[in-house]
């Protein structure tokens, strides 16, 4: 036989197998972080009307550690995204989550007023201001060239999934044995997420030698600003030397000589003061108010809580593929209309009708955020991370004043009906502020950003 006749064909070679890209990992435990850290959202409105039965402390002392709370939210989370730069993602984090957990923990001690000031107020704001959502959006830019919106509207709904797994534990355990295991169950869902944020949660993509998702090539450390959602940010991949709260700063004053930076300002306000400050914190008493048992309400709002993540994930997916003010303004308006008519919906039992705006106002929950971040990449390039921080900072500071605000016209006229219709004035402002941002934003004032960026 020839040689060619006895040759036996080679087998095919097998075509290498895809290995899963390190910035999904890091994204999933991104994602745990931001649930174990949302366990206070759920905490003010169900644990309120226990504080006043034991303690009789007014609805207004209440709120007014929530809005603390909620000040030092927003405030810190612009210093929260410069330290990430500065210091690394994975140590801001894990101090983050210490302090919720500590603050937690040691509400469990407290019986006078000042006391919750200290706990709800100070150690939880400064943990959760350092794991707010410009959290969502420092991971996003830093591990991610494709698809960011998608990635955070996937972890602001870690924060949904957060008050999902919590709220209702948190109602029932309020109950009975009472709220102090409730307030031990947020602790230590904030605690178990440490370790994980240790191992698993790395700095940036030159840390795991690799590039960011998506990307073609190392991003050049330059100092110029990127009007495109989907480029990839310069210098991503490396850590900024010097002082981090000046770092923010300087990034506060750039941004605000720029128009669209106070659109967002004022609508994200608004945003928080619908959200967390109203919804959030009084949707619970207000129901107890009409007659409905608290673990019905707390009911209603892990239902809302179901809803926002499909509804944010949902959002960053459009916001990938639309224009981002179009979106805010429909979102804005929708929320407008679901607030005008909730007094109508209040009563003891849960009709349809209440299904039906829970269902509605959890899709439009916190679905302003992916396109809220995507303007501040497309307008401040590099510096969108500490933008969104700032921005954000406006959100929780509408937060505070509407949850203050809501607090004491509950005491003075004995119910919360003003609150929500001025609520939905407020949607409708929101939403004719984002329709005004310039189409072309993320084209021309980069430029004006990167001008002063020069400067430094």
């Amino acid at each position: 036989m020839s040689a060619s006749e006895t040759t036996l064909p080679s087998a095919p070679k097998k075509k290498p197998r895809r290995r899963l890209h390190p910035a999904w990992i890091v994204a999933a435990v991104a994602f745990l972080a931001l649930v174990g850290a949302a366990g206070f959202r759920a905490a003010p409105g169900v644990l309120m009307v226990p504080l006043q039965n034991e303690f009789g402390w007014s609805t207004t002392v209440l709120s007014a550690a929530v809005s603390i709370n909620l000040v030092l939210f927003g405030l810190t989370a612009p210093f929260a995204a410069a330290l990430m730069e500065r210091f690394g993602i994975r140590a801001v984090t894990s101090v983050a989550l210490v302090l919720i957990g500590a603050g937690s923990a040691l509400t469990v001690l407290v019986n006078q007023s000042w006391q919750i000031l200290l706990t709800w107020g100070l150690l939880i704001g400064l943990g959760t201001g350092s794991m707010a959502l410009v959290f969502a959006a420092t991971i996003a830019n830093t591990w991610f060239t494709k698809s960011r919106g998608l990635v955070i509207g996937i972890l602001t709904a870690g924060s949904a999934a957060g008050q999902l797994v919590f709220l209702p534990f948190i109602a029932m355990l309020a109950q009975d044995p009472g709220w102090r295991q409730a307030s031990l169950l947020i602790a230590a869902g904030a605690l178990a997420v440490v370790p994980l944020v240790l191992k698993f949660l790395k700095n940036s993509p030159a840390d795991a030698g690799v590039l960011p998702y998506g990307a073609d090539a190392a991003p050049e450390p330059a100092a110029s600003v990127s009007p495109d959602w989907n480029a990839t940010p310069p210098g991503v991949n490396a850590l900024p030397s010097g002082n981090a709260a000046v770092r923010a700063l300087q990034v506060l004053k750039r941004a605000s000589k720029v128009r669209t930076f106070w659109a967002l300002v004022a609508g994200f306000a608004i945003c928080g003061a619908t959200t967390n400050g109203l919804i959030g914190t009084h949707f619970i008493p207000s129901a107890h108010d009409h007659g409905m048992a608290e673990t019905t309400a707390a009911g209603l709002l892990a239902v809302v809580g179901i809803f926002d993540i499909l509804g944010t994930i949902a959002s960053g997916w459009l916001t990938d593929r639309f224009n981002p003010r179009i979106l805010l303004a429909v979102y804005y308006q929708f929320r407008g209309i679901g607030l005008l008519v909730l007094p109508l919906l209040l009563s003891a039992t849960v009709q349809p009708s209440m299904i039906v705006f829970v269902v509605i106002y959890g899709l439009d929950w916190v679905a302003t955020v992916p396109p809220t971040a995507a303007i501040c990449r497309q307008v401040f390039g590099a510096d969108g991370s500490v933008v969104f921080g700032w921005v954000f900072a406006a959100h929780q500071l509408g937060a505070a004043a509407a949850a203050l605000g809501a607090g004491a016209i509950r005491d003075a006229t004995g119910q919360y009906t003003y609150a929500w219709f001025g609520a939905a004035a407020m949607c409708t402002i929101a939403a004719v502020i984002s329709a005004t941002i310039r189409k072309d934003a993320g084209a021309r004032e980069p430029v004006l950003v990167e001008a002063r960026a020069a400067e430094r």
